[in-house]
Order: structure tokens, then C-alpha cells, then sequence
């Protein structure tokens, strides 16, 4: 019986100790490993209730760390998981979702630690490390690739990027050994000095939103516009707008006789919120000024998160010596070398029915005095109905028909009024000169779309705020200066040569001694050197699909 109660006095101590030892760091070493091993090692796994988002990764990392805390030390949170949590926290100025980082669940953790009351478990203590490595592992991605998968949207984003691995688990490891969790993010931005001049500028809004929520009288309905207000009128909006203007720093407060008036001192502030939002700065109060009133906070927000998403899409050739960059949503190219702005151009793009695509491509030649081979959409729309009711419509523009092998057919020989368009077998082509629809001459970098840039013959049309007029194609209101500097490797290509070339009655094809490339986005919003940031109308309805991805959650 003695022996009997001994064994059993033996068996209870062993357990005590082990219960003691299971207490200490290596018991939280075991809970982390536990959670984390399973029959399938890709299969996610569900942690305190959460759903990882990381699986070989962050299996990866703590079996090179013998699944020892990365984050906790002897049952206290390190500094560096304060400033994880901080990361996490800040990531809205990213245009992300803090939320999608289980900021909700760390935070319990670190209230319950931070109370003081009952003391976190080693489960706690295991459960909150997983947490934090897991949020480490998919902010970094996001912030690397993007949260939202270009390919799965509606709208076709042809730009590619080819991203170098990352090595997410060693670049946790490093950050940890360094104690700077915040330069390892850092480093995944974007490497355009844009993305850190947008992001302020996105914090700044984050600003505004919670100005308005505490001491803002403003409720953002709508402005509607009757006519247009000119300085000195009277008009009932006047006293809205003034308040608008005073939010968003446009105007100081001032005294004023007539609350009514549209006064010399508010025209100051009505001009600053036309150059944000891409207007001539006129003071003239008309339709666009009215709808950049309009936009809230939180509309901006929305603007300035869908294209800090965009700029992490973006290839890192994008930053290359020498590039060609249109933004379709600004109506502007810029010709950058190494970095600089050499040139920039008003543009004209597609219309809303036939939006110019976002892609890359590289540009390897001019056709100077190029013709013009008419698309058969625009032949069957729009050709073919002009000709039945004008007969010299083709002499007229210098068009001629051809067959498929290039004869010349006779329009004489053809009876036009019974013409089906949708089966008509010629070709139509518009011969060079000053009014070819392509102008003078056209920049070429082959892609699917069949879209180029090109001079035109409507230079009136660049004097307008909204340039959505073409089919697809991007006009150039410097067609002359871009092809001085791209053919600069030449000496022979005087100002003299290539206007004469710009006047030739046949085409001539020049190839450039390297292929520049050429990026075709769409930006609503983006910030300059200077900090200050602009908003563009979303012409052709591309930013909610991506803003709704955004914050739709991820699991």
C-alpha cells in the first residue's frame, strides 16, 4: 500500500513540474507549433478563432525560429509588437483595411494584457504571436503586389509586372533582428517618390473626414446648378459654396456685406479647388467646379485608396531612364528621362463607349505623313452613311477604296445605295496630308489594341477640359516636339528634316535605336513633389469595382 502511495506521490510531482514548465516560454513554443502543424501543411489554418491568412510561409518562419515567440518576450509584448500593431493601424493611409490585418482580435489581446486583471494564458500569448506574424506576412503582400487582383476586374489591366519573390519570412526575420518593423515596410512601397506624397495626402483627407464628423456643418448634398456664377453675381448657392471652400483650406473665414454675393476673395478659393480638380483656373463657377464641391471627404478617400492600389500594380520599369506615360483620366503625356520631366502634352483619349485600355507596350518606330487605314466599325458606322449622303465625301477627305490585296477600286463603280454596310468587302484609306485623321505623323509601340499615339488635324479640340472624343486612339498636341526628342540620337534630324517629313505625300517609316516604354494608365488622383495632390473625374467608371474590392474582406 506504502508503495502504491508513493508511486502515486511520484506520478502527481512529475505532473507538477511538467505543468510548471509548460508555463514558461517553451509551453508557448509547443501551443505555436501545435496550432500550426497539421495533416495538410497548405491547409489554412484557424487560430483563436481567425482564419490565417498565410500557410507555408508562416510555417516557414517560426520552424526556422524552433517556433519560439517572434513577438513576446518572457510574457511581455516587445516593442515591436507595439509598433506592428501601429503598422496595422496605419494601414488605412494606404488605402487598406485595417480590419483585414485582424487588428479587432490583437487589440483584445492587448487589452486583456494591458488590464491587468487575469492573467493571458499560454494559449493567449501563443494565439496573439500567430496574430502578429500572420498580419505581418499579408500586409507586406498587399503593399508588394496589392490587395486586389487586377486580372479578376470587369475593366482589363494589360500592365504587366514581373515581381521578384519575396521572401516574406526572411524579411520578418531581419526586421525583428533590426527592431525596425517600419523601414521593412517602407521598402515594399512602390518605388515612385509619388506613392509617400499620396499617401500624406491620403492621411490629410482621413483629417478632413474626422473635421467633418466633429465641427462641420456641411452635410454634402448635392449642389445644383442652374448657371453658370461669374464674380460679382448674387445666387443662393453662394453661401454653400463659401462654407466648402472654408472647409477644405480654399478660404479663410472673412467678414462679407452680402452672405449672396459672389465676392473678389471667395474667387481665390474657387480657382485653387479648380487646379485640384483639373480645371481652368477661370473662377467661373459652372458644372465641373459644382461637381468638385460635391465630392465629400469620404468620396475623396475612396479616389485617393483606388489609385494608391493602382500605383502597386505598376511594373517597376515604370522608373526606367527614358519613358512615355499617359494618363487617360488627366488627358496628359509625359516624356520622362531619368526621372525628369522632359516634355508634357495634352492628349485627347477615348470616349466613354470606347475608353482607351490600360496597358504597356514599347515604342520602336515613327510613320511620319502616315495614312490611315479606317477600322471597319467606323466604315460601317460612319464612312459608308456620310458617302450615301454626300458622293464627293471620299474626294473631299483624300480617301480611297481598296480591295484586300491593295487594288484601287472606282467609287464610281460601286452603287452605293445598295451597299450593305455590315457586308461591305473593300477597304477604305485615307491618303497623308493636312487633314488626314491622323495628322501629320504617329508614334508606334505594337500592342493588341491596335492603339497608338497620333498628331490630328482637330487642334481646336485640346482647348477643352474634357478630351474623351476619340475611338480608343491617344492624340498628341505636341506631335512635333515628342518626335524632335525621341529621333535626338540622330544629329540629321533637324527641325528642318522632320517637318519636311511631316509634309510628305507618301508615308515614311523611321526606326528609333531603342525601344522606349510606354505605359497607358488611369489616375484619378495622384500628388506631386511638392505634396499637393488632384482629383480627376472617373470618366470611365473604373475606381468603384476596385474601391468595393478593397474592402471587401478577404477570407
Amino acid at each position: 500500500m506504502r508503495s502504491l502511495f508513493l508511486s502515486f506521490l511520484l506520478v502527481f510531482v512529475s505532473f507538477v513540474v511538467f505543468s510548471q514548465d509548460f508555463q514558461d516560454d517553451n509551453g508557448i513554443d509547443f501551443l505555436i507549433r501545435n496550432q500550426l502543424e497539421a495533416d495538410n501543411p497548405e491547409e489554412r489554418k484557424m487560430v483563436g478563432g481567425t482564419l490565417l491568412f498565410s500557410s507555408l510561409v508562416i510555417q516557414r518562419f517560426y520552424q526556422d525560429r524552433n517556433f519560439h515567440p517572434a513577438w513576446i518576450n518572457e510574457k511581455k509584448l516587445t516593442e515591436r509588437a507595439y509598433e506592428m500593431r501601429y503598422e496595422i493601424q496605419q494601414a488605412r493611409f494606404d488605402g487598406l483595411n485595417p480590419d483585414d490585418y485582424h487588428l479587432y482580435s490583437i487589440s483584445q489581446y492587448f487589452d486583456k494584457i494591458e488590464r491587468g486583471g487575469s492573467a493571458p494564458t499560454n494559449l493567449d500569448w501563443a494565439t496573439l504571436d500567430l496574430l502578429l506574424t500572420d498580419a505581418y506576412i499579408m500586409l507586406s503582400s498587399h503593399l508588394y503586389l496589392g490587395k486586389v487582383n487586377p486580372e479578376n476586374l470587369k475593366t482589363a489591366w494589360n500592365i504587366q509586372r514581373t515581381a521578384p519573390e519575396l521572401r516574406i519570412d526572411e524579411r520578418l526575420g531581419n526586421a525583428l533582428k533590426e527592431e525596425n518593423i517600419r523601414k521593412s515596410m517602407e521598402e515594399l512601397y512602390p518605388s515612385f517618390t509619388i506613392y509617400k506624397k499620396m499617401r500624406d495626402g491620403l492621411r490629410e483627407l482621413y483629417n478632413f473626414h474626422s473635421k467633418n464628423l466633429n465641427d462641420s456643418d456641411i452635410n454634402w448634398k448635392a449642389l445644383k446648378l442652374d448657371k453658370s456664377i461669374k464674380q460679382e453675381e448674387m445666387n443662393n448657392l453662394i453661401p454653400e459654396i463659401r462654407k466648402r471652400l472654408i472647409f477644405w483650406d480654399f478660404l479663410e473665414p472673412y467678414p462679407f456685406e452680402n452672405e449672396k454675393l459672389y465676392d473678389s476673395i471667395m474667387e481665390t478659393g474657387v480657382k485653387k479647388i479648380q487646379v485640384r480638380h483639373g480645371m481652368v483656373p477661370d473662377g467661373v463657377i459652372g458644372l465641373g467646379t459644382v461637381h468638385a464641391l460635391n465630392q465629400s471627404p469620404e468620396n475623396l478617400i475612396k479616389a485617393a485608396s483606388v489609385n494608391l492600389e493602382r500605383l502597386r500594380w505598376l511594373p517597376d520599369n515604370i522608373k526606367d531612364l527614358e519613358l512615355i506615360l499617359v494618363n487617360t483620366a488627366n488627358f496628359q503625356l509625359d516624356y520622362i528621362q531619368k526621372r525628369d520631366t522632359i516634355l508634357s502634352s495634352r492628349v485627347i483619349v477615348g470616349k466613354s463607349y470606347h475608353s482607351t485600355p490600360q496597358f504597356n507596350a514599347e515604342m520602336s518606330y515613327i510613320v511620319f505623313s502616315p495614312t490611315w487605314t479606317v477600322p471597319n466599325s467606323i466604315t460601317r458606322n460612319e464612312i459608308i452613311p456620310a458617302i450615301k449622303k454626300n458622293p464627293n465625301y471620299l474626294t473631299r477627305n483624300n480617301m480611297k477604296i481598296l480591295t484586300s490585296s491593295g487594288t484601287e477600286v472606282s467609287p464610281s463603280s460601286i452603287d452605293w445605295g445598295k451597299v450593305n454596310p455590315r457586308t461591305f468587302p473593300y477597304i477604305i484609306r485615307q491618303e497623308p496630308g493636312q487633314n488626314n485623321s491622323l495628322g501629320l505623323v504617329k508614334f508606334m509601340f505594337p500592342n493588341k489594341y491596335s492603339v497608338y499615339i497620333h498628331d490630328t488635324p482637330a487642334r481646336s479640340l485640346f482647348e477643352r477640359e474634357d478630351r474623351a472624343l476619340s475611338h480608343g486612339c491617344i492624340r498628341i498636341q505636341k506631335p512635333f516636339e515628342l518626335a524632335k526628342l525621341l529621333l535626338s540620337f540622330d544629329p540629321s534630324w533637324t527641325d528642318e528634316e522632320i517637318r519636311k517629313a511631316m509634309h510628305l505625300s507618301k508615308e515614311k517609316i523611321v526606326m528609333l535605336d531603342r525601344k522606349i516604354p510606354v505605359v497607358v494608365l488611369y489616375l484619378t488622383y495622384w500628388a506631386d513633389s511638392k505634396g499637393d495632390y488632384f482629383f480627376r473625374r472617373d470618366l470611365y467608371s473604373r475606381d468603384t469595382e476596385i474601391y468595393n474590392s478593397l474592402r471587401e474582406g478577404r477570407f
